[in-house]
């Protein structure tokens, strides 16, 4: 009888590795607060440069940067480091594209706490945490999401600009809802000189939001309306309402329930663009939409990564005749154009 190679034996790797993950979390979101991969793309390459440069410990930065290698975010050559081409683009801050920011939100400690009590959340069957339903003002994790996550937003923001049409210019409302950092809506607004913007979020959000939106030249036509999506005045009459990301924070009642106000926000023949994390119907593909059902598990009291045949049928019951889904080009993301 053959015995099965050393490539195919079973070993403990795998799980030592997973139960080790947090610590290049914590490595990564060390690098980010040291801005080593700004000081290695300003020329620092060796360990006596980027401690100068960052001012940490020499001992402290040879051991992060040799982490940081073997993870893939650098290169190392006769003890010279350099920047990867994903480190370069998405974690230098001189790049367009950087990205490091995500950090303070995605490691912060309100999350961190929850996901340390995922056990409880399981038996539970939702978040152990006291407060999970999303309802409430919760300014200290809203305003850093707000402050930490836009970023990671320009893909998507740009392939919803392109799908509504934007480019052609011709003049519409928009309701942006939950509208956090609000740069779904200020995108659209920058690509059309004649949208009009309401954003609907929690009062210190909202404060974000608009510094956003001043920035981006966009401040005349970008209007605040605060307060809850459930309760907060939404108005009538508009061309497109954005739903990033919200939809799922909530059990399915609740988000056909939101769904109504949405269509009756809308003029007949508008559309209400959705923008989630959309698992195939078999739950474990593709890998990033179908983990996301873990991170609400954790973090919420029932929401959930929804399939596009619960999207379809929610969007439906809200009184919505058609949803198509559109899979945004490199990105883990879809969008759903529900018309009305």
């Amino acid at each position: 009888m053959a015995t099965p190679s050393s490539t195919n034996r079973p070993t403990p790797e795998h799980i030592f590795n997973i139960l080790n993950a947090y610590q290049q979390t914590f490595a990564l979101r060390a690098a980010i607060e040291l801005d080593i991969f700004s000081a290695i793309a300003d020329g620092a390459s060796d360990v006596q440069f980027i401690t100068k440069k960052t001012g940490a410990a020499e001992r402290g930065i040879q051991t992060l940067c040799n982490y940081l290698t073997v993870l893939g975010f650098l290169t190392k050559h006769d003890g010279h480091y350099a920047l990867t081409q994903e480190s370069s683009i998405f974690l230098n801050k001189r790049s367009p594209a950087y990205m490091g920011a995500i950090s303070g939100f995605l490691t912060n400690d309100h999350l961190m706490k929850k996901f340390s009590s995922l056990t409880e959340a399981v038996k539970k069957g939702g978040t152990a945490a006291e407060q999970g339903h999303n309802f409430e003002p919760n300014d200290e994790m809203w305003v850093a999401f707000a402050r930490s996550m836009a970023p990671i937003t320009m893909p998507a923001a740009a392939f919803i600009t392109q799908l509504t049409g934007m480019p052609q210019g011709k003049a519409c409302r928009i309701l942006d809802i939950a509208a956090g950092h609000g740069m779904y809506g200020i995108t659209m607004a920058r690509q059309n000189p004649n949208a009009q913007i309401t954003a609907v979020d929690w009062p210190n959000v909202l404060q974000v939001a608009k510094e956003n939106a001043n920035a981006a030249g966009v401040g005349d036509r970008f209007n605040m309306q605060p307060g809850s999506a459930f309760d907060a005045h939404l108005g009538e009459d508009y061309d497109y309402v954005l739903l990033t990301n919200i939809f799922h924070h909530f059990d399915q009642r609740t988000c056909e329930k939101l769904m109504r106000r949405v269509h009756a926000a809308l003029k007949l023949g508008g559309q209400a663009i959705t923008l989630e994390f959309v698992p195939n119907e078999d739950r474990v593909s593709p890998p990033t939409p179908a983990m996301f059902s873990l991170v609400m598990l954790a973090t919420t009291d029932s929401g959930d990564a929804y399939t596009f045949a619960e999207y379809k049928k929610m969007f439906h019951d809200a009184g919505f005749t058609k949803t198509t889904m559109h899979q945004i080009p490199d990105m883990p993301q879809q969008v759903l154009i529900s018309e009305k």
